[in-house]
């Protein structure tokens, strides 16, 4: 298996003269990434992650859209698992070289977000409905309960379902063995 940083040299890097300036907002020198910064990051991306499929000699239609605050490159085809491995790690990581790719061309942090197969879609229906089965758990046991590992992404889905159903919830520990503690209403940790 090729190093990443073989894979990245590997790579061709899209050439970024001809990007459309009236893609989306100026620039106003906030933190926030404009949507144009957003379309920037998922054109590189998409480019990136298209020759990571060319090299490992894969399938796949990519799919760029911006979700809030951050750009989404989705790829589908029908022979991915193993661009997603046991649990996501494989997708993480792949997303992780991903988001090196676009900081390598823009200089900044990217928070893209990777999918592989519909995997992250169909995670986030489940850890949000095992969101709402444990808070309900808490509410009706009134003891607070700790859930198994996750990444970030999956305790992000987490805590929002918890905060749906109107209960609290922390992240506790250190990656990657960080939890989420969710509490009955009125509790506090620690």
């Amino acid at each position: 298996m090729a190093s990443a940083e073989a894979v990245m040299s590997e790579v061709e890097e899209p050439d970024l003269t001809d990007v459309d300036e009236e893609a989306g907002e100026e620039e106003t020198g906030e933190e926030k990434a404009s949507v144009r910064d957003l379309e920037l990051e998922g054109d590189i991306a998409a480019d990136y992650v298209e020759g990571l499929l060319d090299i490992a000699d894969l399938d796949g239609d990519i799919d760029m859209d911006v979700e809030g605050d951050r750009a989404v490159v989705s790829v589908v085809g029908a022979t991915l698992d193993e661009l997603v491995g046991e649990d996501g790690e494989v997708l993480e990581a792949l997303q992780e070289l991903t988001r090196l790719a676009v900081h390598r061309q823009t200089g900044f942090r990217a928070r893209l977000m990777l999918d592989i197969g519909g995997y992250r879609a169909h995670r986030r229906a489940e850890l949000a409905e095992y969101g709402r089965t444990v808070a309900e758990e808490v509410r009706r046991t009134g003891e607070p309960k700790t859930l198994a590992a996750m990444s970030p992404f999956e305790r992000k889905i987490v805590h929002d379902a918890v905060a749906a159903v109107g209960l609290r919830s922390e992240s506790e520990g250190e990656e990657p063995n960080r939890r989420v503690v969710v509490f009955p209403q009125g509790e506090t940790s620690g």
